[in-house]
């Protein structure tokens, strides 16, 4: 199965495999393998609270000092904390202490970091087709972590004996913006390898983009050392093994991509087989009833929710 983050990539066999006979596809193949894959250049706030999040003694304190070193990100993550996804208590927070406490040291390292990659694909500047693809990737990615969401708070209204009370809409919102943060790495390998005077057609390079997707968004998250539902989202991979509980945000992530395929009357879906429980089939016949105009509302009530 390809990259969940692609479903709006048209799909051709012999495509990928001219792809993957490319020079370009085996320099990204080995700098992925090796470790060697540029990271995205993100703010150096973030990095330190991700570098936080892997101390044993840090605490809200020195999460929250931090993050005031970005006055940008300190309000996003103020506005976020009270947001209805992120503010179950409905009680508003002001001031940064309060909403790094009431998120959480990981949670707010989760959004700093997708929002300073949703920020990079709008302001980088490489050739005109790289941006495009890039910016193009941004509103899939918002598009993909609301329908994770909606997906994630109709199962868990659908289910009747609190089961699923561990699943966090919220955390489903981040690990679908995060999907496909290996494409932000692979599009600039790709624009360093023109800049250098080679060429590779667009369409071709997507195919390997399409790829080499999983192992890059597995490599730079397992780097900043996000957990598993993460790592399993991004490489479409079921690597939780939790048999304690019935459905993970990998499941929610390939409801999610089938029904967008289905929405966008993808003939790939016809290939797309997933497991699904009685809550995760009532949620996407409920969301597949809806029409055009209220799936769209839906899904921007949702981002408009979560604070982004």
């Amino acid at each position: 199965m390809t990259h969940l983050s692609f479903f709006w990539l048209s799909h051709d066999k012999d495509k990928v495999l001219t792809a993957l006979r490319s020079e370009f596809s085996r320099l990204a193949s080995k700098s992925i393998s090796s470790g060697k894959i540029k990271l995205p250049p993100i703010p150096d706030v973030v990095l330190k609270i991700q570098k936080l999040c892997t101390l044993e003694g840090t605490v809200i304190k020195d999460v929250s000092d931090t993050l005031l070193e970005d006055p940008s990100l300190t309000a996003i993550v103020i506005r976020m904390a009270n947001s209805v996804v992120f503010n179950r208590r409905n009680i508003t927070c002001t001031d940064v202490l309060t909403a790094v406490s009431r998120l959480g040291i990981f949670r707010v390292r989760d959004i700093v970091t997708a929002q300073a990659i949703e920020q990079l694909k709008h302001s980088s500047d490489l050739n005109k087709e790289c941006n495009a693809l890039l910016r193009k990737s941004a509103a899939r990615s918002r598009e993909f972590a609301a329908v994770m969401t909606m997906i994630c708070e109709e199962m868990i209204i659908e289910c009747e004996d609190a089961s699923l009370d561990y699943l966090e809409p919220e955390k489903a919102l981040l690990t679908g913006l995060l999907a496909d943060i290996g494409l932000f790495c692979l599009v600039n390998e790709y624009y360093d390898y023109l800049e250098q005077g080679n060429y590779l057609d667009l369409e071709l390079a997507i195919y390997i983009f399409d790829n080499e997707c999983n192992a890059t968004s597995y490599h730079v998250l397992n780097h900043w050392q996000f957990d598993v539902d993460f790592l399993a989202v991004a490489t479409n991979k079921n690597s939780t093994k939790n048999t304690e509980h019935p459905i993970n945000y990998i499941d929610i992530a390939r409801i999610a991509s089938h029904l967008l395929m289905f929405r966008n009357k993808d003939d790939a879906i016809e290939e797309h087989d997933i497991e699904i429980t009685l809550e995760g089939a009532e949620a996407l016949y409920t969301l597949s009833n809806l029409t055009n105009s209220q799936f769209n509302n839906r899904i921007k009530e949702t981002l408009r929710s979560s604070g982004l």
